[in-house]
């Protein structure tokens, strides 16, 4: 299975991917899911991809052999983010169908993507394309997308995330999403991958690949981990709790 996720802040976006693609029991393997497309002071684009591995990978070379190969539209043809997404959305369903029509089976080849990215001087955006290729905007209540196994890392999400978080804010946010997702679903699994983009730059400058023995990855979780039990401990207590009762329960822990 997949978790990716995008954060649509006023300073900028932060996307998040997980790297296991699971189809079977004996066939479990690692490929990104987070897929980047830049050309300097004109524009960028972030992609990350849940769904068929075929349809996604096939997707991909697409996009690119049509930026080879001249062929219009393309991603650095496009004058609006919502040209972009409606060329990316074409291609998906162009895929899907293609791969339907050669197998004829009962395999299911849908994939859905997030498109995050800017062109020139125009508002950066993201885009959650779903299988059918129609797509949306993330609301302003919840400036956040999700593909994937999306419970697991929504609530921290829904509780601290709005358009004025930080960007480095919302990109631990992003981690410990990750992070809560990876400890309660072994269909998710690193390596992480993290990409921040601050508006307005048009070149992408911070960007990480989390092995799961990463120092960093390793602090982060040991961090929010012990964030949660002091939080715990620090909830009201119970008219019946005893202060032997609750002092146990700490160093119990």
């Amino acid at each position: 299975m997949t978790y990716c996720l995008a954060i649509n802040t006023h300073t900028g976006f932060v996307l998040c991917s997980d790297s296991r693609t699971n189809a079977g029991f004996d066939n479990v393997s690692t490929y990104s899911k987070m897929h980047t497309f830049v050309w300097p002071n004109n524009r960028v684009f972030g992609l990350l991809s849940a769904g068929n591995l075929a349809t996604t990978q096939l997707v991909i070379k697409r996009l690119q052999a049509d930026l080879d190969n001249g062929t219009t539209p393309n991603l650095l043809s496009v004058h609006t983010m919502h040209e972009a997404v409606d060329y990316v959305a074409s291609v998906s369903t162009h895929v899907q169908n293609l791969h339907v029509v050669r197998d004829g089976g009962t395999v299911n080849f849908e994939a859905t993507f997030i498109l995050a990215g800017q062109i020139g001087t125009t508002r950066h955006e993201t885009l959650m394309i779903y299988p059918q290729g129609n797509y949306i905007h993330e609301s302003n209540e919840h400036p956040f997308l999700q593909i994937g196994e999306i419970k697991y890392g929504k609530p921290i999400l829904d509780r601290v995330i709005n358009r004025n978080t930080s960007l480095e804010s919302a990109a631990r946010c992003a981690l410990v999403s990750m992070n809560s997702t990876v400890r309660s679903n072994l269909t998710v699994a690193p390596p992480v991958e993290l990409l921040v983009y601050d508006k307005d730059s048009l070149t992408i400058i911070h960007q990480l690949h989390l092995t799961e023995s990463d120092s960093f990855a390793k602090e982060l979780s040991l961090a929010w981990n012990e964030g949660l039990l002091r939080a715990l401990q620090n909830l009201p207590k119970f008219d019946w709790e005893s202060p032997a009762t609750i002092a146990s329960f700490n160093q119990s822990q």
